[in-house]
């Protein structure tokens, strides 16, 4: 009895190691071909090496870095150039609405489907990348992640321009003080609004405007105001309200839905610019120029008009359309220069783009979802214009569908 009380610990303890043994050994192995750069595609590449051509695709891929750059150029220079006239026209409102349609079919049908097919390619192991869904699991995991840093974003970006506002309103009571000009005061002698340490909160600033302006109308007059507005006199100094008294917790939103937006187009631009650059089979090159140039003028589009909306002026606006227009170009040229050595079709790249595609998938998802098209469908202006609301519709779906018609050639 002892004698098996003593045997059966060490036969368990044993059989133990060598299932633990096995699950390493197998865990290393799976890691071992997961980063392979060896090739295991010969049908593929037989079938690419029948349109192989050095030469012309190296003047393909010349002619695709000028013709994305025109692109991304005059798509996110357009935009900013006529910031004062074209963000706040109908005209404006519809291109950027067809925008967000481009920017969603880019990450529903040509992003996640590309993550899935690379991350379940029969060259990668069966353990873990046949197990377990992780282009969607990496998609869904980048969208929390760009809701949280669009949050902490916004936040950031409120909290400055509050500090800015306070700063502004005590130099205008100073003046006001200096000019002899006195606030009306409520039954405890502060201004309207005024918080007990004497600062005034945007709450209370909100009520010290809310004090001083007539009453705003609601449903179809709430309509008729957006457009119209009004104006009265407050002392000795008149000034005007409308319902665009948001503006300014609108311009952090604009921030950092441009910025944000900016991470996600750049990250799947590099990856589509190396596809191209590494690839030297003119058949493949010749339906990308076309579809890739497409692509990226109405996603610098979209993009220019969140830096404009942000109210980014000068240096920092003209950095971040540069940095837009020159990412795919810079991809290609990177893709040209390793072709020689980068084997598109190992189990190392497939990984890697499969995962920066799913990632691309997950930030552009939700920011055509959440920052464009909710954000400009959901608003004021959309509700009380019929006429915006069916032409901005017409121009989204144009804009899904044209840009999920080109996964046949790209």
């Amino acid at each position: 009895m002892f004698i098996f009380e003593d045997i059966f610990p060490r036969l368990w303890i044993q059989g133990m190691r060598e299932k633990a043994r096995i699950l390493s050994g197998s865990f290393f192995q799976n890691l071992s071909e997961s980063i392979s750069n060896t090739s295991c595609r010969a049908d593929t590449g037989a079938a690419l090496e029948s349109c192989r051509d050095d030469s012309v695709a190296f003047i393909l891929k010349m002619a695709a870095i000028a013709a994305i750059l025109a692109a991304g150029v005059a798509g996110v220079a357009i935009p900013l150039a006529g910031r004062v006239r074209t963000t706040d026209s109908n005209a404006f409102f519809t291109a950027k609405a067809f925008a967000a349609g481009v920017i969603l079919a880019t990450g529903f049908v040509h992003m996640l489907p590309d993550a899935t097919s690379a991350l379940t390619d029969v060259c990668l192991p069966k353990y873990p990348w046949h197990k377990f869904p992780f282009s969607g699991f990496i998609a869904m995991m980048a969208a929390l992640a760009t809701l949280l840093a669009d949050f902490v974003g916004t936040q950031y970006y409120e909290k400055k321009q509050e500090r800015q506002r306070k700063g502004r309103l005590s130099r205008v009571d100073s003046a006001n003080s200096e000019d002899g000009i006195v606030e009306e005061k409520g039954w405890n002698g502060k201004v309207f609004g005024e918080e007990e340490g004497g600062g005034m909160h945007i709450v209370g600033m909100r009520a010290h405007a809310a004090h001083h302006r007539h009453s705003h109308p609601h449903g179809e007059e709430a309509c008729e105001g957006h457009v119209r507005g009004h104006s009265h006199a407050h002392g000795s100094r008149g000034h005007s309200h409308g319902i665009g008294d948001g503006d300014e917790e609108g311009g952090a939103r604009h921030v950092v839905v441009s910025q944000v937006l900016e991470l996600g187009i750049v990250s799947h631009s590099i990856i589509i610019g190396l596809s191209l650059g590494v690839s030297q089979s003119p058949c493949v090159i010749r339906p990308l120029l076309a579809a890739l140039s497409f692509h990226q003028f109405f996603e610098g589009f979209a993009l220019g008009g969140c830096i404009s909306q942000a109210q980014f002026r000068g240096l920092k606006a003209t950095l971040m359309a540069c940095f837009f227009a020159v990412t795919t170009p810079t991809g290609i040229a990177i893709g040209t220069g390793i072709s020689s050595f980068y084997n598109p079709n190992s189990p190392r790249a497939l990984v890697i783009e499969g995962i920066l595609d799913s990632i691309s998938a997950g930030i552009l998802v939700y920011m055509a979802l959440v920052d464009l098209i909710a954000a400009d469908f959901l608003s004021t202006r959309m509700r009380c214009n019929v006429r915006l609301q069916i032409v901005s519709y017409v121009a989204l779906f144009l804009g899904a569908g044209l840009m999920s018609s080109l996964a046949i050639w790209a």
